[in-house]
């Protein structure tokens, strides 16, 4: 099985020069065990295989989150795959170990810049504010949440520059794990069983 695991999330990947980019620098890496699974082309229905994606996660040490920012956050269809593969009792909470001590990496593009994604520039904050679900969802599970790769003004630049996106993109796939392990792994916090939250609210009728 892969040791890496790459969940491509690009509702538009036959127009996307960057993250068409990158998997070319992914699959590049003939010397490593890397799986690529292009998430809109195996489910157009949105009708998540769950078993099969756990399966696919637990022979991983490391997964990387290949997408675009889409309103500064994952498009929809990895959203929908974190709900319906990260379930209670398997991935966190009691008995929820399959993800644990495993890498997660997010590989991002966004057309905003560097600058504008801080304190002051147009968006307000830095970019690490709007990737903070991902890092505790990492922590959630006891994964170690790795520095995110995020490749700014990506509708201005050239294809030079593009390239040279994934070519640091490929390298870091070959160079894994030597970089990964100078980041601490932190404690999971724990889920109590009587804690976890209702999935549904109930309708007793009397409009609570």
């Amino acid at each position: 099985m892969a040791d890496i695991l790459i969940l491509a999330a690009h509702p538009d990947l036959a127009q996307s020069h960057i993250t068409h980019t990158l998997l070319d620098a992914a699959f590049a890496c003939a010397d490593r065990l890397i799986e690529v699974r292009d998430l809109y082309r195996l489910y157009p229905d949105y009708a998540i295989n769950a078993e099969a994606e756990q399966r696919a996660l637990e022979g991983a040490r490391l997964v990387v989150l290949l997408h675009p920012l889409h309103w500064y956050g994952m498009p929809a269809l990895l959203k929908l795959w974190i709900d319906e593969v990260l379930k209670f009792g398997w991935a966190y909470g009691p008995g929820g170990q399959a993800l644990r001590g495993k890498d997660l990496w997010v590989a991002t593009s966004a057309g905003g810049s560097a600058e504008a994604y801080s304190t002051g520039g147009h968006h307000g904050h830095p970019i690490e504010t709007f990737l903070l679900p991902y890092e505790r969802t990492a922590l959630l599970c006891g994964m170690r949440w790795l520095p995110p790769l995020v490749v700014h003004d990506a509708h201005r630049l050239t294809d030079a520059q593009i390239d040279a996106h994934g070519h640091a993109f490929g390298k870091r796939l070959l160079d894994y794990p030597a970089w990964a392990t100078a980041v601490p792994l932190e404690a999971e916090p724990e889920v109590p069983l009587d804690e976890r939250p209702a999935l549904f609210s109930s309708l007793d009728g009397e409009g609570n």
